[in-house]
């Protein structure tokens, strides 16, 4: 879309929307570039974040009172978003006048050309506005899949799945936990900052923040890009999920090894075990697309971390010259995302029920190719952020059958002792309501030594 437009928070969201509607784009993405592009004051920033992700989360609850004021609901993809972003505000921004959520939502149909259903807009909103508190809500007790699906905010396909897996009562739980004020997570560079250095640079921000649950872990609120942060830009941190973290912390990364992240974009992981090894060994960090090494590489010079080589590499094939030579290798495997649907709303809408299958051939593959990277007594981290079985414990289970010579390892200490005494026979599951952290799987094990 190439207009010329003054900032304005609204049209950035809706031009976020749009691109994850119309053109499959990641929110998280979508939103970067387009605030970067529009260069909005701070306050504006984060109304465009909040537009956006509120609208996200809650698409199926918006969608279902739009529909239940239109006597013909629109399937025009444009003037939807429109109507999603306006209703978000008047449902759920209470600090936001029903009238400016109105009038503003008039203005973007305009902006973007459609000037001809500015009274049908008009109407749909006001109408939303009055009749609010009288929409007819699915009842949890008459039928607790529609609850889920419209309340929750989750596809149908989604929610027979989850009450398949874990019954009624959990599915329930993990469908409808509304995550916390603190929803970004950051951590220091290791090579530069200790967690009491970086807590004195946290209390210089203007940024509310508290410790996580896991060691490292920063939650912040407050600020809306923090990738525009000068001492962000400068490596003095980075943003990465608690449960990411864990996944590189069970590698247990020393100075001078050799260690094998085998799908490494962005590059989290990576950079949290270079940074552990102190920038010494090094830390191989492999991708199958070169645009996503880009963003390795990228990180790789803002951190200033010598030990990271990245190639652009399927880790699927099998690399000969490579075989017992590594001392340990991460796999963070391509996976559903469904642990991560409080930070990435918009994957629940890209997901198939069909799209599962595939991924766990692939993660098959993956296991079985990297593994043979080990060295005898060397580990081996498999980690998904799904909490469907098939993808972890049941993906950890028929590996060990086929490879004998592996076998399951406690959890390092430096785990809290909750997440430690959770860990299972396969591996440990964890789950956003459960354990306030990214629903996440993390499995260690170990070479047979020779």
């Amino acid at each position: 879309m190439n207009r010329q437009y003054p900032p304005n928070a609204r049209l950035v969201a809706l031009d976020v929307l749009r691109d994850i509607h119309e053109n499959s784009a990641y929110a998280s993405l979508a939103l970067q570039n387009r605030l970067r592009a529009a260069r909005l004051a701070p306050i504006d920033k984060r109304l465009a974040t909040s537009i956006v992700y509120t609208t996200l989360e809650r698409q199926e609850q918006i969608d279902f009172a739009l529909d239940s004021l239109m006597e013909h609901p629109t399937n025009d993809l444009v003037l939807r978003d429109i109507l999603r972003l306006s209703a978000c505000q008047i449902l759920f921004h209470q600090r936001i006048p029903d009238s400016a959520a109105v009038n503003e939502g008039v203005k973007l149909a305009k902006i973007v050309g459609q000037s001809g259903v500015s009274g049908f807009l008009n109407g749909v909103l006001r109408n939303l506005v009055r009749g609010r508190e009288s929409i007819a809500w699915p009842l949890r007790d008459k039928d607790l899949r529609q609850y889920l699906h419209v309340m929750g905010n989750m596809p149908v396909w989604l929610i027979d799945k989850l009450i398949a897996v874990y019954g009624e009562k959990a599915a329930e739980s993990i469908i409808t936990y509304d995550k916390p004020k603190y929803g970004m997570v950051v951590r220091p560079n290791f090579l530069k900052l200790s967690d009491e250095d970086f807590e004195a640079l946290l209390n210089q921000k203007q940024w509310d923040w508290r410790r996580g649950v896991v060691r490292h872990a920063y939650l912040i609120s407050g600020t809306a890009d923090v990738a525009s942060d000068t001492d962000f830009r400068k490596g003095m941190f980075s943003i990465q999920g608690q449960s990411s973290m864990l996944a590189a912390e069970a590698v247990q990364a020393q100075p001078g090894m050799r260690v094998l992240d085998a799908c490494a974009a962005p590059g989290g992981k990576a950079a949290y075990m270079a940074e552990t090894m102190q920038d010494t060994g090094r830390v191989y960090a492999w991708d199958v697309h070169g645009h996503r090494t880009a963003l390795l590489e990228a990180m790789k010079k803002r951190l200033q971390l010598e030990n990271l080589r990245i190639s652009v590499r399927d880790a699927a094939k099998l690399k000969p010259d490579m075989e017992g030579s590594m001392d340990a290798v991460m796999l963070d495997a391509p996976c559903t995302g469904l642990g991560v649907l409080s930070e990435k709303p918009d994957l629940k809408y890209r997901l198939q029920e069909s799209d599962i299958p595939s991924l766990i051939k692939t993660q098959e593959t993956l296991l079985d190719t990297v593994s043979r990277y080990v060295k005898p007594g060397g580990t081996l981290v498999y980690s998904t952020c799904s909490i469907l079985p098939e993808e972890n414990e049941e993906q950890i289970q028929s590996f060990l059958k086929s490879h004998p010579t592996f076998s399951v390892q406690p959890l390092p200490k430096t785990y809290p002792e909750d997440f430690r005494m959770k860990q299972g026979r396969f591996g440990l599951q964890l789950f956003r309501h459960r354990d306030n952290v990214e629903g996440f799987f993390i499995c260690r094990m170990q070479r047979q030594r020779a």
